[in-house]
């Protein structure tokens, strides 16, 4: 007996798609002129801010986007204004270190036609330490330590709408409804899909109390919960179509295998660099949402629209 040829697929929007690596590229998409550059005075306490919170995200977007130090970023931007006949002052490094704890970064998504379904994984990123060469040809020099970022991707445009970061003890399942909480609640989950590291209670009661289907693959060698809420109702129907049909049938029934696409979606995290740096907690996190936001804008660019050929 012969086997099955695999699967084949195309690209539908070939010629578009292979314009928007060329977009991304392009300096024009980083610099509106219409921004509100200096920070309109509130009356206040204090001594106002000079800089608006756009124009610090703009400044520290491009220190992400080029991987440079805060001195490198006030250079290039000061070039970039005068290349745009834009006569705006530009912070200092001290103000941008500053300024980047506190900053509400700005995260732009789109919203698609019908409910939201969530793609929700977790990845490590280094920022003390020796790096992956290093440590492999000349072993570890000293200690390393690592965060953890955790993310929920919509499937219909790719974006990511919720982000989390901890520390390298956190688990998945105690961050997914935190995740879910960033969601506006006028808005509809579908379906929240996930490994199975989130087969926990605490996730399945989330992701129903949000009206959601929760596709998370049961561990092995589990027992039934107590149905004693609906979120373990659910659990358990999940639990008896695995064991009747199979673990590898209910995943390719319900569709399960697009979770790969969230972590594909790591790794474009992580081209940004394999490490932060910044080293306080709270300017680590403003980096990590800065990324997420250059990732929103690329996708919002142009993606592949991928249609299964045969």
């Amino acid at each position: 007996m012969s086997k099955p040829l695999p699967a084949r697929y195309r690209t539908t929007n070939w010629s578009s798609y292979m314009a928007s690596p060329r977009k991304r590229g392009s300096l024009l998409i980083w610099l509106d002129k219409d921004m509100t550059w200096f920070a309109p005075h509130d009356g206040g306490p204090g001594r106002p801010a000079v800089f608006s919170d756009a124009a610090i995200q703009f400044c520290l977007t491009i220190k992400v986007l080029f991987k440079l130090p805060l001195r490198q970023t006030t250079g290039m931007v000061a070039s970039l204004l005068k290349m745009a006949d834009l006569d705006w002052a530009v912070p200092d490094y001290s103000t941008l270190c500053r300024r980047q704890k506190t900053l509400a970064v700005q995260i732009p998504y789109r919203r698609a036609d019908g409910p939201l379904n969530l793609l929700a994984d977790s990845t490590g990123i280094k920022f003390l330490g020796d790096g992956e060469w290093q440590a492999r040809k000349h072993g570890v020099q000293g200690r390393r330590q690592w965060r953890k970022v955790h993310l929920a991707m919509d499937t219909a445009t790719s974006d990511i709408r919720a982000v989390e970061f901890t520390s390298s003890s956190d688990g998945d399942s105690p961050v997914l409804p935190d995740l879910l909480d960033q969601i506006p609640k006028g808005e509809d989950i579908g379906t929240v899909t996930a490994d199975g590291a989130y087969d926990t209670r605490r996730c399945h009661t989330a992701i129903i109390d949000r009206e959601a289907t929760a596709l998370i693959p049961i561990r092995k060698n589990c027992r039934p919960w107590r149905e004693d809420c609906p979120a373990a109702i659910a659990r358990n129907e999940t639990l008896r179509a695995t064991r009747y049909y199979g673990r590898a049938f209910w995943k390719r029934w319900t569709g399960y295998h697009v979770r790969s696409r969230i972590e594909a979606k790591m790794g474009c995290l992580k081209a940004f660099g394999e490490r932060i740096a910044a080293r306080d907690p709270d300017r680590q996190t403003a980096e990590i949402q800065i990324r997420i936001a250059v990732m929103n804008r690329f996708s919002a660019l142009g993606t592949a629209e991928i249609v299964r050929a045969s």
